[in-house]
């Protein structure tokens, strides 16, 4: 007999929840640019949802096929007017959105730096199989590792089978530029892709228990020869367009699944 809470499948251990179909789904997407085209695709309503009082946490939400879809944008620093991108917005936003949505699943989607030693190219789509960090020094023992945090994400074979994604380790730090010592731990970390949000997200989500899928189109190549910041604003409305195919892609594959079918 399974204990209570799980069930035998095909001689596998999952959770009831695992079998359950997914029905609600939040996405945490960090810039405005690249939220807005998965807004106007899935017709999404603006609703500021009962997040605390001055932060600038923006919900959009509303039905696609049988899913509800919320898609969660930290919004704009207050006092400078931009995106608020980073770990702390990212962790702080999870955080609220599960304890006020409860979702089956969460995706954190949006553009990130690829490497071209891991054969990341321009438009890349990459789905995340590990994260960790790679600017959380703490050289004492044990302690290391918990400034690292590398995990494996949740496993989607069957999405993975069916679309054309790449797969790779992401690497999280809080600064879009690349330091020796970010390059040392982003080469241990074995990382293919490097975002500014997707370690933070997973360290909530794994608190939490809610399963989380990472999608990251590649901006710019930081192994190449161009400068980050230019070759990330260069291609940022193009890299959207392609992010937001493959979230498509992505929401429609989920859609009448259980977790257990991905």
């Amino acid at each position: 007999m399974a204990p209570h809470g799980f069930e035998v499948v095909e001689g596998a251990m999952v959770t009831l929840q695992e079998n359950k179909p997914i029905s609600t789904i939040v996405i945490i997407i960090a810039m405005q640019t690249e939220a807005l085209p998965l807004i106007n695709k899935f017709h999404l309503s603006e609703d500021i949802l009962s997040f605390p009082k001055g932060v600038p946490w923006v919900r959009y939400h509303g039905m696609y096929k049988d899913l509800q879809i919320n898609i969660i944008w930290p919004g704009k620093d207050a006092v400078l007017g931009v995106d608020s991108v980073g770990t702390i917005s990212a962790s702080l936003v999870t955080y609220a959105s599960i304890l006020e949505l409860k979702p089956d699943l969460i995706i954190n989607a949006g553009t990130a730096g690829g490497f071209k030693a891991k054969g990341a190219c321009i438009g890349d789509v990459f789905v995340a199989s590990g994260v960790a960090f790679h600017d959380r020094r703490i050289p004492i023992p044990v302690f290391d590792q918990y400034g690292i945090c590398s995990r494996k994400t949740f496993p989607t074979p069957n999405l993975l089978k069916e679309h054309n994604l790449k797969v790779g380790n992401l690497s999280t730090g809080d600064s879009l530029d690349m330091s020796p010592h970010d390059e040392a731990s982003i080469v241990a970390n074995d990382a293919a892709v490097k975002d500014m949000e997707g370690a933070a997200v997973a360290y909530v989500t794994e608190l939490l228990s809610v399963p989380t899928i990472f999608v990251k189109a590649v901006t710019d190549i930081v192994d190449g020869d161009k400068p980050t910041a230019e070759e990330f604003l260069q291609n940022l409305v193009a890299v959207t367009a392609a992010l937001d195919e493959k979230v498509t892609q992505v929401i429609d594959f989920i859609s009448g699944k259980c977790l257990s079918d991905l």
